[in-house]
């Protein structure tokens, strides 16, 4: 091996220092094992750079767009600035808006308030519920799952080419799904939309932690994405794209920031004018920390360099998806098959177990976290599992007996802060489990499988 390819091999395989790798947890066998979090796609940890931006900060926190003190004016230009490196990280468009929200959830439902009137929306029923239901209000067409993308770019053109031409109509589609990590053909999809005189809002929450997101190279009208899942776990979101939408729609809120004049009416009576800028839709006091943790991580990620990122994650991809392949009992779950790109993000079932006992036993007997159930995205879980998906029942019991239906599923989820310790101990902990069994019993509390107390 040579010195350079040496060095490339060990930066594949460096994670991002992050908060919490060196936690311990108790098992219920007894002793301690460092906690392996493999959970990324509900929340990653926080980036140590982001943490220790913060903290660096934090003395001279103040009011953002509110005051003349030093404080004031320091938060307002950080607030700005962040706006500026999400815009960068992004890849925005000259005129597009970068609006700070609480999460992806709070962006689309922005969005959703956003929409002109007599809007159709077109969303896959494999969407995440952040960006299944905001759409109530509006003519929503929800699109069968596709086991291809070229069906899912084929299933949106059918749908597009039905509707009324000359109304106004929004596409929503995620980067990459929350519960198979497969990758979907944004680009594409975001083509078809355009062909057909609709916009396209993506749904990056899954996706912009693993790969790059550029709005000029996917096309997309709007990309919303969440902090929590980016290593900046303070609170905050985005919403970015086309100005035009946001500026015709009331406030998502109405109070100071978002008001640029208020008179009193002769009638007695409060007139207002509203902000055309992004702050139209921030009224109140701005999550600045969380502006700012979002800044961070997008800097720290851009910085690590996303040809380094993909590939060690794509190594982590493979040392779980081989392991699992080797356990006959489990089966991992897929639209696109076994050949798809996709993210750090794994959701399978096990012969013979119940997912959230067997989620439980990792946790409690390997310290290992992961996911069970039905990762709020009810209608796809229900296509991947072939049926309506139930209550669990009890945590002691069988899932599925040998060829029924499975009725929940475990994740496994992992990114730039992953070690490898963390996935090979995972791979190690699930051979075992089928193969022994779990060490201890297990009982149902609120809903929830944990294990029992032991005479």
């Amino acid at each position: 091996m040579s010195v350079s390819t040496a060095a490339a091999d060990r930066c594949v395989r460096s994670p991002l220092p992050v908060l919490g790798r060196d936690v311990t947890v108790p098992l219920v066998t007894g002793g301690e094992v460092a906690y392996a979090a493999l959970d990324y796609a509900a929340s990653a940890p926080a980036l140590q750079r982001v943490w220790d931006d913060v903290a660096a900060y934090a003395p001279y926190y103040g009011s953002v767009h509110r005051g003349a003190g030093y404080l004031s004016q320091l938060s307002t230009d950080l607030f700005e600035n962040a706006r500026g490196t999400v815009a960068e990280f992004l890849d925005c468009r000259e005129g597009d808006q970068v609006v700070f929200t609480r999460s992806t959830t709070d962006s689309l439902n922005l969005l959703a308030r956003a929409l002109p009137a007599d809007c159709q929306v077109f969303v896959f029923e494999t969407e995440h519920h952040a960006s299944l239901l905001p759409w109530q209000t509006a003519r929503v067409t929800c699109l069968d799952a596709p086991r291809t993308p070229q069906q899912a770019v084929r299933t949106l053109e059918r749908a597009l080419a039905d509707r009324d031409p000359y109304g106004p109509a929004l596409v929503c589609v995620t980067g990459a799904s929350n519960v198979t990590g497969e990758l979907w053909p944004v680009r594409e999809l975001a083509a078809a939309a355009h062909a057909h005189g609709a916009r396209i809002v993506l749904d990056a929450a899954q996706l912009a932690p693993h790969h790059p997101v550029s709005v000029r190279d996917l096309d997309v009208d709007w990309v919303a994405f969440s902090g929590h899942k980016l290593y900046a776990p303070f609170g905050s979101g985005v919403l970015a794209g086309r100005a035009d939408w946001l500026r015709a729609a009331e406030p998502y809120l109405a109070g100071g920031g978002a008001s640029r004049r208020v008179t009193r009416r002769e009638d007695g009576g409060v007139a207002v004018e509203w902000h055309e800028s992004a702050a139209r839709h921030e009224a109140g006091s701005p999550n600045v920390i969380g502006a700012y943790s979002i800044a961070s991580a997008c800097k720290a990620l851009t910085e690590a360099g996303w040809d380094t990122l993909v590939a060690r994650e794509q190594h982590l991809i493979a040392t779980v998806r081989e392991g699992l392949a080797e356990v006959p009992e489990v089966r991992i779950l897929s639209l696109f098959g076994d050949d798809a790109p996709r993210v750090g993000v794994i959701s399978f079932v096990v012969e013979g177990w119940n997912s959230s006992h067997f989620a439980a036993a990792l946790s409690a007997e390997y310290g290992i976290g992961v996911r069970d159930g039905l990762f709020c995205a009810h209608p796809l879980v229900r296509t991947l599992l072939g049926g309506d998906p139930q209550s669990p029942g009890e945590c002691g019991a069988p899932e599925a007996a040998p060829g029924e239906k499975s009725l929940n599923a475990i994740r496994v989820s992992f990114g730039a802060g992953t070690p490898d310790e963390h996935v090979e101990r995972f791979v190690g902990a699930v051979r075992e489990l089928v193969r022994d069994g779990a060490k201890w019993q297990y009982r149902t509390e609120d809903g929830r499988c944990v294990p029992a107390v032991q005479r």
